[in-house]
């Protein structure tokens, strides 16, 4: 018999946050790469938007698994793939790997220091009950180092993959720029850093758009945008389509994407797939996912970021920028990604 291998996706609730991206990802390239090696089965919420074409079973999250999983012994692998843990690790009996995607609530400081305290040791025995621990860079594998002490001995780094998005001919957003553009997207968050990119506007003529879920920080950036007097250039549009987000990198002068937590940073691989340039802050997991094939800001003061973009800009058309974007990016996988972890489930068993 093949060896029966859970992987948990509860996270991909909300098809416009990162983690919907991750489990659909993965899971789509666990079944491409798996070639009969392992009887998969992927845990969901009765509501998550894809059912992976039926190609895998699936076992529905039931409310009372936090207390007792009724298929705790049905399986000889369990990965949890993001470090929320619904399905709480000590309710199965298997070899667990868990993924941790970042540990950002220490990097933001946003929680009184007892609720990060509380946190970590949260974390720490959900690790302590699993055999391996997987991080999704170099950069969240040493804050696990660093803060979980069950994990030491367990690490391994796995990247993520990224789509290479298509764009479909006959497809356009609602919104359609009138001008060159920039082009960001994520959760209208400060630590995303959005509020700095007016600023890339001032002494020339582009436009600014920026793609995701809206918050109350909008109106810090529209702040900005008046500071520069940009307004009327700066469109946020909202939550987008896989289409529309692929039209968006397709037609854009450059990402621009200055966060200050990402445990990877997928929209920088997926701009680079189609051979954008990628202005990206120096913090966290950044610099290890653009190499040198972006460009950084080592702080958002206006004025250096605007000589950083003026400068990476006339980079990029001199040196074959788009060659070497598009070379960076074949670096990321989901498939490379599933073939890793489909290895590691072999050694958990030993095989």
């Amino acid at each position: 018999m093949k060896p029966k291998v859970l992987v948990t996706f509860d996270s991909m609730k909300d098809i416009n946050r990162g983690y919907y991206s991750f489990g659909k990802g993965l899971g789509d390239a666990l079944i491409k790469q798996n070639n009969g090696r392992f009887d998969l089965a992927y845990y969901l919420f009765k509501k998550t938007p894809t059912l992976f074409n039926n190609l895998v079973k699936i076992v529905y999250r039931w409310f009372a698994d936090q207390i007792f999983f009724r298929k705790r012994n049905d399986f000889d692998v369990v990965h949890f793939s993001d470090q929320r843990c619904r399905l709480p690790p000590w309710n199965v009996n298997a070899k667990k790997v868990i993924t941790i995607h970042d540990l950002n609530k220490v990097h933001l400081k946003k929680s009184k220091p007892h609720r990060i305290i509380a946190y970590l040791n949260k974390l720490n025995k959900r690790v302590s009950h699993c055999d391996r621990v997987v991080t999704i860079s170099q950069f969240v594998a040493n804050d696990v180092e660093r803060y979980l002490p069950a994990a030491k001995g367990k690490i391994s780094v796995i990247h993520n993959g990224a789509e290479k998005l298509q764009v479909k001919p006959s497809h356009q957003p609602n919104f359609i720029p009138d001008r060159p553009y920039l082009f960001t997207i994520g959760l209208m968050s400060p630590q995303k850093g959005f509020h700095y990119l007016p600023a890339l506007l001032n002494g020339n003529d582009y436009g600014l758009v920026i793609a995701g879920i809206e918050t109350t920080h909008k109106a810090v950036i529209l702040e900005e945008a008046a500071k520069y007097n940009c307004t009327d250039r700066v469109h946020l549009v909202g939550e987008i389509s896989n289409d529309d987000k692929a039209w968006y990198y397709a037609h854009c002068l450059a990402l621009v994407f200055p966060s200050r937590t990402e445990g990877f940073g997928l929209p920088v691989i997926e701009a680079m797939h189609l051979g954008k340039p990628a202005f990206l802050s120096k913090f966290t997991s950044l610099p290890e996912i653009g190499g040198d094939a972006a460009y950084y800001f080592d702080s958002f003061d206006p004025a250096h970021m605007q000589k950083v973009f003026s400068d990476g800009m006339k980079h990029f058309k001199e040196n074959n920028g788009a060659e070497k974007s598009m070379a960076q990016a074949a670096k990321f996988s989901w498939e490379k990604c599933a073939d890793a972890y489909l290895n590691l489930y072999n050694e958990l068993l030993g095989k």
